[in-house]
């Protein structure tokens, strides 16, 4: 392993040793902030990118474009500084002003000011910026190459890692990327896989994670891939983020303690009789797979 985009994906798979119920069943987390910019994002946005290259849409110098109010944005402009792109992202004001430092370290310019669209796609500047021949807009909303990174190593890995005895797959929905990717991999493995979406509970505010209004979807996700979503309260994310810390020793966001509170929630009500089970989970705005027994929620 030599070059930095050499160290994205392989990342740990850890059990919880704490916080899991007391009833046979294992919760199991991948650490993707052992990503080089700290999140799981770090494989969609290689993946957008590479993927556009390979088809000769884009080549360095020239200029990416990408609306985000996130750790995609800090993926992306790494990625861009790597590979000898110009990265320019539209955000929204109110993101947090470690996440603009760490953009503006990368060297992406950041156009601020845009508010998300209402069908969570790309606000209409960054599509204008686009049709002007301004740059290659990225739109990871809609992009196929964003769940192609988890259907290509996320889901792969946990495969291995788990040696094929995960039972549940548990996963924040934003993007919807990883799940998505992630589920279509496991959908074609020999064993079945319950997969679990994770949504913000209705009035609950999740960095991270959407609500999404069945009718405005991201284009790239496939709702036949999904058995389940439950409902995550704020409080719970939050408390939950806190307990990874003091009583597991893993430091992540709050989007990945709203997952691991439901990956918890389906260990208790799946208690383990006999076979092995897995959840995994990823640290900051991170993924959850685990191993239980298979049961449809």
């Amino acid at each position: 392993m030599n070059t930095l985009e050499q160290t994205i994906g392989n990342t740990p798979l850890v059990k919880l040793q704490r916080l899991g119920p007391d009833n046979g069943s294992e919760v199991w987390v991948k650490l993707e902030g052992n990503n080089p910019a700290g999140s799981v994002k770090d494989r969609a946005a290689l993946s957008m990118i590479v993927e556009a290259e390979k088809r000769g849409e884009i080549q360095p110098g020239d200029v990416l474009i990408e609306a985000t109010s996130g750790n995609t944005g800090i993926a992306l402009a790494m990625i861009a500084a790597l590979k000898g792109y110009r990265m320019k992202l539209l955000m929204p004001d109110n993101m947090s002003r470690e996440r603009r430092a760490a953009m503006r370290a990368y060297g992406a310019e950041l156009i601020p000011g845009q508010q998300r669209a209402r069908d969570g796609g790309c606000p209409r500047p960054a599509l204008e910026m686009a049709q002007r021949g301004e740059g290659k807009l990225l739109d990871q909303f809609n992009n196929p190459d964003n769940p192609y990174a988890h259907y290509t190593t996320t889901g792969p890995e946990i495969w291995q890692q788990t040696a094929g005895r995960i039972t549940h797959f548990v996963s924040s929905m934003g993007t919807t990327g990883t799940i998505t990717g992630v589920s279509r991999f496991l959908r074609e493995q020999s064993r079945p896989v319950t997969i679990v979406g994770l949504q913000p509970e209705e009035g609950s505010s999740i960095p991270g994670i959407r609500r999404w209004p069945a009718e405005y979807m991201p284009g790239i996700f496939n709702a036949s891939l999904v058995d389940t979503v439950l409902d995550i309260h704020q409080q719970d994310a939050e408390n939950t983020m806190r307990q990874l810390a003091v009583r597991e020793g893993i430091f992540c966001g709050v989007s990945s303690g709203g997952a691991v509170a439901g990956a918890l929630r389906i260990a208790r009500e799946n208690p383990r009789r006999g076979g092995g089970g897995d959840c995994l989970r990823s640290r900051r705005s991170l993924p959850f797979h685990r191993r239980l027994r298979r049961r449809t929620l």
